[in-house]
């Protein structure tokens, strides 16, 4: 028989979300326009079109630091951990910040990869900031298909970030933009090899100065077969523990009065990379800036410039909005991409919340 849990467990437990596990706030704040976001939620799992089938698993809505909204499809709850996909690389720039904040890295530095070392080799060049911004230069190709580098990696590959390490220069770093999971799998190397240093069980250093932080209790980061956490792809948390990480992020950094991030930290992984065009990738997240100078073209055109997202395969969301102080997290199994239209979620719930 499992221990009974002591009185101040019990309490922790019966809190009301983020610091517990309590519900849906209730009531809501008098300013929440609750036929509006039911319409919201209503709209996220409403299958229209039998041949584009949404699939949304769940929906987490938190404004103000509340939860206001939250539910799920048959089979899945509150207590569900769900696969971020490419949401994992978020976390990677988290666990970055947290070591930038430590004085162990500093990302305007020559990225400390033991393959690039040699005299003369070009990648020499690429810093932190350059992998972070997926700006680096280095050849790789995110093609979802055999024989592509991203499904070599995932699926063929000891250690994920030695593969992309060795990969070559194709361009000069910082002069173009390309998505690549391989630049994020070399981060969480460098991630683990610093972290080592302290934490002789790096996951240690993941669970203590992250996701203890911040009450993600559910967290799983999986690892490659070289045990290194797969920072591109391989991250699973409750939707809740999801909006947790969201929360991190809307309140710069700032859980409970103590700093996770370094200061500056969310304003830089939230500022367009100059190569994106749209103004669309800050620093392994997903921005709605707009073009240079034309902001009303952006990826999000209906949802505010500010938004920044947590993005993954099968539309995996965790959008941030400070200007809205909002929290949007969405899970899927939407095989078909333009079954889910993120955009017009952001703008329903959107709607919901007062213009301030």
């Amino acid at each position: 028989m499992s221990p009974e849990p002591s009185s101040a467990a019990a309490r922790v437990s019966d809190a009301p979300w983020p610091i517990g596990d309590g519900g849906v706030s209730e009531p809501l704040a008098s300013d929440v326009n609750i036929g509006k976001l039911k319409t919201a939620l209503d709209a996220a799992f409403v299958e229209s079109d039998p041949e584009k089938k949404k699939l949304t698993r769940a929906v987490v809505i938190v404004y103000d630091g509340n939860l206001i909204g939250e539910r799920y499809a048959p089979g899945f709850d509150k207590n569900t951990a769900l696969l971020g996909w490419s949401m994992s690389k978020s976390v990677t720039n988290a666990l970055v910040g947290i070591l930038v904040r430590q004085g162990k890295l500093r990302i305007k530095e020559a990225a400390p990869v033991p393959e690039w070392q040699n005299t003369g080799d070009p990648r020499k060049s690429i810093t932190l900031d350059h992998l972070l911004r997926m700006s680096s230069g280095l050849k790789f190709d995110e093609t979802y298909e055999p024989l592509h580098d991203v499904t070599d990696m995932l699926y063929r590959s000891y250690s994920f970030a030695a593969y992309a390490a060795g990969k070559p220069l194709e361009v000069e770093p910082d002069s173009r933009w390309v998505y690549s999971s391989g630049t994020a799998n070399i981060i969480a190397r460098i991630v683990r090899q610093t972290a080592e240093k302290d934490y002789p069980k790096y996951y240690d250093f993941l669970r203590k100065e992250l996701f203890a932080k911040i009450g993600m209790q559910s967290a799983v980061p999986e690892p490659d077969a070289s045990g290194t956490f797969v920072g591109s792809s391989y991250m699973f948390a409750t939707p809740r523990d999801w909006a947790r990480f969201g929360l991190l992020y809307l309140q710069d950094g700032v859980w409970e009065g103590e700093r996770i991030l370094p200061e500056g930290w969310v304003k830089y992984s939230a500022t367009p990379t100059p190569k994106a065009p749209q103004g669309q990738y800050g620093a392994m997240f997903w921005l709605n800036a707009g073009t240079e100078g034309n902001p009303s073209d952006r990826i999000w055109p209906n949802a505010p410039t500010d938004a920044f997202a947590a993005r993954g395969y099968q539309e995996q969301y965790v959008v941030i909005i400070p200007s809205k102080k909002l929290v949007i997290v969405r899970f899927g199994a939407t095989s078909v991409r333009a079954a889910w239209d993120i955009n017009d979620f952001i703008s329903r719930v959107v709607a919901a919340i007062p213009d301030k």
